[in-house]
């Protein structure tokens, strides 16, 4: 069952990958071209607490990610922000950072921070459509890499 983390940022219909410790999920509103939200399934609200065989998954989870996103985006960094400010369960916003416009639909994904902190404010809110379409390539990026 998905935690409040997981249902806020759109699971199932956002999800590009899940194990047992882990689910990956789209971020509905992008700050930059395939960005992520990487939240812990267990019940924890403390990166502390989190258990040795969800830190073991996470580094596959991590790689995959970043093969995925480099062949995907280009990103030239990443960054994983845990904030976790508003949403208390364990979870990274994942930001592949660029110089530049990404494109993807027609569409124009601006890393408006570069090369400074994530413009997160400044991200391109994605309509049903638009999710539908970047899940599918990122999940099939991801079932390419998978661990």
């Amino acid at each position: 069952m998905a935690n409040a983390t997981e249902t806020k940022f759109g699971d199932p219909a956002t999800r590009l990958a899940q194990t047992d410790c882990w689910t990956l999920l789209l971020r509905p509103k992008q700050p930059t071209l395939g960005s992520m939200v990487l939240v812990c399934r267990e019940p924890v609200q403390a990166f502390a607490d989190v258990s040795a065989k969800a830190f073991v998954e996470m580094q596959g989870v991590v790689r995959s990610i970043e093969v995925a996103l480099r062949h995907f985006v280009g990103y030239e960094r990443i960054n994983y922000l845990m904030l976790m400010m508003v949403d208390p369960d364990v979870h990274f916003h994942v930001i592949p950072r660029y110089d530049g416009v990404r494109m993807f639909e027609g569409v124009a994904f601006p890393d408006a921070g570069w090369p400074g902190l994530p413009a997160l404010d400044a991200a391109v809110s994605l309509d049903a459509a638009m999710i539908a379409k970047l899940s599918a390539v990122l999940r099939g990026a991801q079932q390419r890499t998978a661990p």
